[in-house]
């Protein structure tokens, strides 16, 4: 029997494919079919739609096609990525998606990790009279309680702990707790599921955190199936994980554990395309509690088959990236600086492909202004680069399927093999 129509999917593991392009299904699907991960094949955040000018109901679409001429017969989903407004799942709850991502990062405290005893109690005072705990003391709460995580973790927050997980993950939490029952409404009458995200923050999750987060949607009767932490190290756009993978793991054991006593609900790994270097280690510690957001690099994909096929076109692409960059660049963390791509014009590359689509600086100038090459781009004769994008992929279609199939069939197996 076909899946037409996406669905929740609950805890079994999961892995969602983002396609800027409407294209990049068949290659999705090649991949996820040969491993264990339900796919959410639907999946655009709110700033893609933005930049890319695409509908919600355009993004469903595309995955629905590709999905039905391979007769595809399991679960899959759909996920309105990063909602930060009422309006926004409004927008993705009509167009029949079934995964919502909520974005609180605008009322995430980043200062709170630097500030004194003092600033952090007014701040939580004033939280309480904007009743912000519903009326709750927030040291009445969660003070002089311990919490058995698991045989080798209790956690229990001292005064200052509290302080500041409540200054910094607060008013987020009030913001979850309100974009969840804008959920509820919209969905009343079919599946949905929640995912919460405090991913693109500037200061990682602490263990203390994440269980005030838990406890806090717990109290709030807000049931999410997964949890985005800001994990340790560096999740940059389109490029391996940077930082001591060692610190990393011990992190992610307690964040697991959390999430197995608190929900259970699955860890969810946010920029997670290409991160190759910790896919062995989150399989095997997050085992079925697990999933996995791309986006990009399917984008990247595709630009190599432009490489490979009009060599002409991709060139200009990627000289209007860099002139692109500095503007483009705002929203991402990022290695790549201003200074590394006005060098560009400067230096013969002997590969292109290696320099672009295998190494960090080329990925990263592509990656960060496709909003601009999909939008606003044109080539000397008038045609948008986007027209033209989607002309060379139809036309070298198998290619396309093959890059994509090979290149998430890796990510997939080095999750797989942890």
């Amino acid at each position: 029997m076909k899946s037409e129509n996406p669905t929740a999917l609950g805890l079994k593991k999961s892995f969602g494919y983002g396609d800027r392009l409407g294209l990049a299904g068949p290659g999705h699907i090649a991949a996820n079919e040969k491993f264990d991960f339900a796919g959410i094949f639907a999946q655009q955040s709110i700033r893609e739609l933005d930049r890319t000018k695409r509908t919600a109901e355009e993004v469903m679409s595309a995955a629905q096609r590709s999905l039905a001429a391979v007769d595809y017969d399991k679960p899959w989903g759909a996920d309105g990525d990063h909602l930060k407004t009422e309006e926004d799942v409004r927008r993705m709850a009509a167009a029949g998606y079934t995964f919502f991502t909520i974005d609180p990062s605008d009322f995430v405290v980043n200062e709170a990790n630097g500030m004194g005893e003092n600033d952090l109690r007014e701040t939580v005072s004033r939280q309480e009279s904007a009743n912000i705990y519903g009326g709750h003391s927030l040291e009445n709460l969660y003070l002089g309680k311990s919490y058995e995580i698991s045989d080798e973790l209790d956690l229990a927050f001292t005064p200052e702990a509290l302080l500041r997980a409540g200054v910094k993950y607060g008013e987020a939490v009030h913001h979850m707790e309100k974009i969840a029952r804008s959920i509820d409404r919209e969905c009343a009458d079919r599946p949905f599921e929640i995912e919460v995200s405090v991913d693109e923050t500037e200061t990682p999750t602490t263990t203390l955190e994440h269980l005030f987060i838990a406890l806090e949607l717990k109290r709030r009767c807000v049931d999410v199936v997964s949890l985005a932490p800001r994990f340790t190290g560096d999740f940059e756009k389109g490029v391996d994980f940077k930082g001591s993978l060692q610190l990393f793991e011990e992190s992610l054991q307690g964040h697991a554990a959390i999430a197995k006593k608190m929900g259970p609900y699955k860890l969810s790994l946010h920029s997670g395309s290409d991160k190759f270097a910790v896919y062995p280690i989150i399989g095997r510690v997050c085992g079925e509690l697990l999933h996995v957001k791309t986006a990009g690099t399917s984008y990247l994909e595709a630009l190599r088959v432009i490489l490979r096929e009009d060599l002409p076109l991709f060139n200009d692409i990627a000289c209007y990236s860099a002139g692109r960059f500095s503007v483009d660049k705002a929203t991402y963390h990022l290695s790549v600086t201003d200074e590394d791509v006005a060098q560009l014009s400067h230096q013969k590359i002997a590969d292109q492909e290696d320099f672009y689509l295998n190494q960090n600086k080329g990925r990263q100038l592509l990656h960060v202004t496709f909003g601009s090459v999909l939008t606003d781009g044109k080539r000397e004769n008038g045609q948008t680069f986007k027209e033209a994008i989607l002309e060379n992929l139809e036309k070298h279609s198998q290619l396309h399927k093959d890059l994509l199939n090979v290149h998430f069939s890796k990510h997939l197996r080095l999750l797989s093999n942890g």
